[in-house]
């Protein structure tokens, strides 16, 4: 690692300062992309701002059939929740399937959405969802909130403090994931909400996206397996590398998204 400062607030209002205060400083939430980042100097951040000891962005919370997450809330906490498992249990089991022990019970929802990752699980679930992404000084639908790899709308200095989620009429996520990380070389999250169907896909392009000719299937056909056959995802644009090609990951998804309706139904 390079030299950096580091810095522990106990308040969103301490971290902002900290991290106006520097224009090369970087917020620290679950650290599992970040700090193997740093150990391979493939960052310099001049100051670590870490977020573990601000106590309003931990916890789970419901006021009827809105589901909020603290950003600082870990995956496993997310996966054992018995109101997660009640509202929305396609996302508790998106939570149990994240990597290994050692990252559910370090990594976090709102560093894991912050972050980006275009093979992360949870932005499937957060598009999928029609999440809305609260920050220290907005709200952002997640449509708005993901912009592509690594890269999302938050501005210099903005925080992801809660995601909130509205209970769906039914949901589920079904991935086909690299057995070493367990990233999703194709990830579908299929929910029907108030809003209508969507369909969200992750690992197989520069982020995730919705899927809408899937989504048309499903909203015209009925929601099932089988308003699937026949419907063909392209593969231009999609990733190719050693773990899978673009028309594989494209056929993937597909294949994924009819599980995912099968469990959901």
């Amino acid at each position: 690692m390079y030299a950096f400062t580091y810095q522990k607030p106990t308040t969103i209002a301490a971290a902002v300062a900290a991290l106006g205060a520097d224009a090369d400083a970087k917020p620290v939430s679950g650290g599992q992309t970040l700090i193997p980042t740093l150990k391979q100097r493939l960052a310099a951040p001049t100051a670590l701002v870490d977020l573990a000891k601000i106590p309003e962005l931990a916890g789970i919370t419901v006021a009827g059939d809105t589901l909020t997450i603290g950003a600082m809330t870990r995956h496993a906490t997310v996966a054992d929740s018995a109101d997660v498992k009640r509202l929305i249990p396609a996302l508790a089991a998106l939570a149990e399937g994240i990597g290994d022990p050692q990252v559910r019970n370090r990594g976090t929802i709102g560093g894991s959405i912050a972050n980006n990752d275009p093979a992360a699980d949870y932005p499937a679930g957060c598009l999928g969802l029609g999440a809305t992404i609260v920050t220290n000084r907005r709200e952002l639908a997640a449509d708005a909130f993901f912009t592509g790899m690594f890269s999302t709308a938050l501005d210099d200095g903005e925080l992801v403090t809660a995601v909130k989620f509205t209970k769906p009429k039914r949901a589920a996520y079904v991935k086909f994931p690299n057995p070493a990380s367990r990233y999703a070389i194709v990830g579908v999250f299929v929910a029907e909400t108030a809003g209508g169907i969507r369909v969200a896909v992750t690992g197989a392009g520069a982020g995730v996206f919705r899927a809408t000719a899937l989504e048309a299937a499903l909203a015209s056909k009925g929601f099932a397996a089988a308003s699937l056959d026949g419907v063909a995802v392209s593969a231009d644009g999609l990733n190719s590398d050693i773990h899978a090609s673009a028309e594989y990951r494209a056929h993937l998804i597909t294949v994924m998204a009819k599980r995912a309706v099968a469990a959901a139904g």
